[in-house]
């Protein structure tokens, strides 16, 4: 594999560092929490064999907890880890061409994720999931053995064990807030021991605030161990707070902290499926459509997604292809990030990562801001 290959004559998709680390990425990353519900371990070792092998994408993401969403009949955690893991065994020679990434899980009172954890997994235990010392140690030990490596390029707090408003919710209610939560310096020190045995090579936060980031680095700045280098938060365009000050405090002159988009199409909101009322069989939303109800609802699906729809149209795009261009267009992606593409399909996974070439003018993005001054982030409530 290099950084020229690509299929059928497709530019190959730019690469650059991630924050502050040396790990030069493509600007690409393909993000997997549906294998092991939607798709299958064949389907799976079909997608990356045809993102990495033939399309160049060197950077994966995964977390613990996935596939979701965990309600799905049949669910385990972990399972989308064990399918990279056993397609890594197969292509033990490009292990070190590729950076791998997977989250640990954040605060659940009671959760089916930390008995995977454990040897032999409690299939059926239902424990708390926190980001204490010894949970943090036990679950990238856990993640290391499903993936089938010796190291994880990148480790993220998948969300804080602190109460924060996230997952659709912006208003911060102090009543919520937890006297036990985790204190943030013991959680670090478990991963500055992962980066010291080499189980690590980085760390990233997930569902974070600016006043996280910023209490972060300081903490790690006290304790003498690197800062993370990466933010994976949700950014599209039903859903841009990223750019206020989240943008300023990881900016490369600030902290720069990489930005790693999930949700670019909004759980498949963008994709233009669910045109009309549509819900076409095998989707998402169409089998669970309890999950992330927040992208489905009449006035995104109704009002803001046909004009984003109606923008892609007068520009000869899908409106999945407007979205990812979209935010590949963002300065925190091209500069010092990493866009999240997920696809249940072979068709859907070729249309994101064809995606990457556009380049959107300034009368489309003109267009797109109309919109979103409009109707600003419609997917986000109190």
């Amino acid at each position: 594999m290099n950084a020229g290959m690509n299929a059928g004559g497709v530019a190959p998709i730019a690469r650059g560092m991630l924050g502050s680390s040396d790990m030069s990425v493509t600007r690409l990353c393909l993000g997997k929490m549906t294998w092991g519900i939607q798709n299958s371990e064949a389907e799976a070792h079909q997608q990356l064999d045809y993102a990495i092998k033939q399309r160049g994408i060197n950077f994966i993401d995964t977390a613990e907890m996935y596939p979701v969403p965990g309600s799905a009949p049949g669910w385990k955690a972990g399972r989308t880890e064990e399918f990279i893991g056993t397609w890594l065994a197969k292509n033990a020679a490009l292990r070190g061409e590729i950076y791998v990434a997977t989250k640990v899980a954040g605060y659940m009172p009671s959760s089916g994720v930390p008995g995977q954890r454990k040897v032999p997994p409690l299939d059926d235990a239902k424990l708390p999931c926190r980001l204490d010392r010894e949970s943090v140690l036990e679950a990238c030990d856990a993640s290391l053995r499903r993936l089938q490596t010796s190291y994880i390029d990148l480790y993220q707090l998948h969300w804080p064990d602190r109460y924060v408003a996230a997952f659709g919710s912006t208003a911060y209610d102090p009543s919520k807030e937890r006297k036990d939560s985790v204190p943030l310096r013991e959680t670090l020190d478990a991963l500055r021991t992962l980066l010291e045995q080499g189980k690590i090579k980085h760390y990233g936060l997930s569902n974070e605030t600016t006043f996280g980031v910023c209490e972060v680095v300081r903490a790690a700045d006290e304790m003498g161990m690197p800062r993370p280098v990466s933010i994976q938060n949700s950014f599209s365009l039903l859903h841009r707070s990223f750019e206020t000050e989240l943008a300023e405090a990881c900016a490369p002159s600030n902290y720069n902290i990489g930005l790693l988009p999930w949700s670019v199409l909004a759980g498949g909101a963008l994709s233009g499926k669910y045109e009309k009322g549509a819900r076409p069989a095998g989707a998402r939303h169409t089998e669970y459509k309890a999950f992330q109800p927040r992208f489905f609802g009449e006035s995104v699906l109704n009002e803001v997604v046909p004009q984003y729809a109606e923008i892609a149209r007068s520009v000869s795009l899908t409106p999945a292809a407007l979205a990812i261009a979209f935010c590949r267009s963002r300065w925190y992606i091209h500069n010092q990030g990493s866009c999240i593409i997920g696809a249940t399909t072979m068709e859907q996974l070729k249309e994101c990562i064809d995606a990457y070439a556009v380049e959107l003018d300034a009368a489309t993005l003109d267009a797109i801001d109309r919109v979103h001054l409009w109707r600003r982030d419609p997917v986000q409530g109190l």
